[in-house]
């Protein structure tokens, strides 16, 4: 799926499938487009992956038909400019908590090169933008996606809010994170977590955005969300199905070779 269709169905409720990649063997980006995923999760707040290793994934998913979708360190602008610049087929803005920091993060994603009082000016009324550079805008970002993480109480409160910010594409689940905001730390099977989750689907969809969870840990458990209301399937990792695979093989050769 390109950018554009994968925008479409978040916001129209289609199901669009991930996951989350780090490695950076050139031989890698060819395997995950035989996945059959949509688009890459890039993860750049919890790896050591620097600017112009990240511009070589980038640019290798890209060129291999799959939009990266970078997460970037902080709810910073600049930040998401960056990732943008080295190639990244979109943001996720990691523990957001309020709908301003989505409006810089829109900024930053859907109106680039715009900057200052001309940026906040656009972002208040983007009637205020001519004919001839609103198209310019359409033409440059319309296929870049935005994706918001959503990890907190707060972020719950303010859910409304945050979903109600033009340009927003999708939220995203951060289960560890907000199974410690819950008190309930990595018990993602505690009906608290559970009722959270379902909460923030239902709201989102409320408003027409896509909805997710980064999961890991259980195929059925993902299936029961998905079809509670999430559209956005962000399946795992490379780092957990290589971890997973090869822990399990491993002991299903030590068993038949009788040690």
């Amino acid at each position: 799926m390109t950018g554009r269709e994968i925008i479409q169905a978040l916001h129209s409720g289609k199901r669009v499938y991930s996951s989350a990649m780090v490695a950076t063997s050139p031989l890698w980006p060819n395997l995950v487009k035989q996945s059959g995923i949509d688009f890459v999760f890039v993860d750049t707040e919890h790896t050591p992956i620097g600017r112009e290793t990240l511009s070589w994934i980038c640019q290798t998913y890209q060129a291999s038909g799959l939009p990266p979708v970078v997460r970037i360190p902080c709810n910073d602008p600049f930040e998401a400019c960056k990732a943008l610049d080295a190639g990244a087929g979109g943001i996720i803005g990691p523990y957001v908590e309020t709908a301003e920091q989505v409006r810089g993060l829109v900024g930053a994603v859907k109106y680039r090169p715009l900057k200052g009082r001309r940026l906040q000016e656009a972002l208040r009324d983007p009637n205020t933008l001519e004919p001839e550079l609103r198209e310019y805008l359409e033409k440059r970002n319309g296929d870049k996606i935005l994706i918001a993480n959503i990890e907190s109480i707060p972020a719950m409160e303010n859910l409304h809010e945050i979903c109600s910010v033009p340009g927003l594409d999708s939220v995203l689940i951060g289960p560890h994170d907000l199974s410690c905001n819950l008190g309930i730390p990595e018990q993602y099977d505690h009906p608290r977590f559970d009722e959270a989750v379902r909460k923030i689907f239902r709201i989102a969809r409320e408003h027409g955005v896509g909805a997710g969870i980064h999961f890991w840990l259980g195929l059925e458990q993902e299936i029961t969300w998905s079809k509670a209301g999430g559209n956005l399937v962000m399946h795992s990792s490379d780092l957990a199905t290589f971890s997973r695979t090869l822990k399990s093989e491993v002991a299903q050769l030590r068993q038949a070779l009788g040690e």
